[in-house]
């Protein structure tokens, strides 16, 4: 990886920057995709998603997918950009009738887009895709409009959950293979390890760079709260309710009367991934995706790390990325573009050739996470996990706990308008892990009249 934080990470950002661009209307709605065929009759399409050079394990297998894929499918040309969802350039390749045929999307993005009619209904088209039933619907939902139409496919999905540092847990005499499953019981565990002194931290959060109103999110969402709710037409605040009272109490509690946080606050995830890679951390909130951050960036081993399910197990907060059509984009380059995305992304017959191709590459197996996402349920799902296991060169056993847990803790996507929501929720973060004495009461009360007013513009 070129950056240090892990994709998740990058996503936050990434929309933070584009929450005020996807502003254009239908009619602002560029296509790219004036003609449908290329020479000799051939259906030619534009795809996003092939990684920088600086990437060059992932542009290797993406180059070679696109390849393959032309030879197996002689009657469609691809031309792949460079990129996935860029905020500097999305609202002008929109406007200036750039946009490829096929893109690459957040799962942040979807309502918004379809809102504004700037993706193709696939609905019928995708009907007909093999192991479309396959796919787990919830995310498929996630690309469905209000119509109950369908407009675009989930590739990678991610859940968070807790990450921990399995030697500082043998070392406060923990059990490294019973990763907590409560939040009483993270706070139980923080206290051992913060004893161990050195300036080892227990339990480390986000606080700032609307990553810690992210993090709120997924600690109400563990609680079985909501962050919004749809009432009637119009999306109202769900938050100030006893639930989310517990949580942050909870993380008042940890922060001021256990003093397991550490007295460094209004941190972001590079300062906790460091924190974790120099072994000076228990535990924190993550996708599982930061293991290869610490490991890659930080100097971490994947031996000396556990990813469990959320504690609490009342919920957790979902994420993830797919492609959506150029609402321009003819049936044939629908078709073809649908094909894409299938072979290249939702294909359970390549699976162990791509597993394969990151052992060649000598990159990890076993995480839940690349090379195969979980998007998948049933039968599927079973042959995915297998294949993963067989090849694994880290210790998968060491994240079974959340494997386990994402099939049966209920996952919520993020609210609308999320960024701006969690730009919100960042003082109330930072209020109770920077004052002993603030006011959760107040605090919430405040947050839900500042989020009404953000969800007030969705439309």
């Amino acid at each position: 990886m070129s950056s240090t934080w892990s994709p998740t990470v990058r996503r936050r950002m990434f929309c933070l920057l584009l929450a005020g661009g996807l502003t254009l209307g239908a009619a602002a709605c560029g296509s790219g995709s004036g003609e449908s065929t290329g020479a000799g009759g051939k259906v030619k399409i534009t795809v996003t998603g092939q990684p920088p050079t600086s990437q060059p394990f992932e542009r290797g297998v993406f180059d070679a997918d696109v390849k393959e894929f032309e030879e197996s499918h002689p009657d469609i040309d691809i031309e792949p950009h460079e990129g996935f969802m860029d905020p500097k350039t999305f609202s002008a390749k929109l406007a200036g009738g750039q946009l490829e045929d096929v893109y690459y999307v957040y799962f942040t993005d979807p309502a918004q887009i379809i809102a504004r009619r700037q993706a193709a209904d696939i609905t019928e088209a995708a009907k007909g895709l093999k192991n479309f039933g396959d796919l787990k619907p919830e995310l498929l939902d996630n690309f469905r409009g209000a119509d109950g139409k369908l407009y675009g496919l989930p590739t990678m999905n991610y859940s968070m959950g807790l990450l921990y540092s399995r030697p500082l847990f043998q070392k406060a005499g923990l059990d490294p293979n019973k990763p907590p499953q409560t939040w009483d019981e993270v706070r139980e565990a923080a206290k051992k390890i913060t004893a161990l002194g050195n300036g080892t931290v227990g339990y480390a959060d986000y606080s700032k760079n609307n990553q810690g109103g992210w993090h709120l999110t997924s600690w109400l969402y563990s609680m079985g709260s909501e962050v919004a709710r749809k009432d009637g037409d119009k999306w109202v605040a769900a938050f100030n309710n006893d639930k989310a009272k517990a949580a942050l109490n909870q993380l008042r509690a940890m922060r001021w009367d256990d003093d397991t946080m550490g007295s460094k606050q209004l941190l972001e995830a590079q300062d906790v991934q460091r924190m974790m890679g120099a072994g000076q951390l228990g535990m924190y909130m993550a996708a599982p995706d930061n293991v290869l951050v610490l490991v890659k960036q930080f100097n971490g081993k994947y031996e000396d790390y556990g990813v469990a399910g959320m504690p609490g197990g009342q919920g957790t907060l979902l994420g993830g990325e797919g492609y959506m059509v150029n609402p321009k984009a003819s049936p044939e380059k629908i078709k073809a573009g649908l094909e894409w995305v299938r072979w290249k992304y939702l294909n359970p017959e390549r699976f162990e050739k791509h597993v394969q191709q990151y052992v060649d590459g000598k990159q990890p197996v076993g995480l839940p996470a690349e090379p195969t996402p979980d998007i998948w349920q049933g039968a599927v799902r079973d042959q995915q996990l297998a294949l993963k296991s067989k090849h694994a060169n880290v210790p998968a056993e060491n994240f079974q706990s959340y494997v386990d847990a994402s099939s049966r803790i209920k996952g919520s996507i993020e609210p609308p308008n999320a960024q701006q929501v969690y730009a919100v929720l960042d003082s109330v973060m930072q209020a109770v892990l920077t004052d002993r004495n603030a006011n959760v009461d107040q605090q919430l009360s405040s947050a839900e009249s500042k989020v009404n007013s953000v969800l007030a513009q969705v439309k």
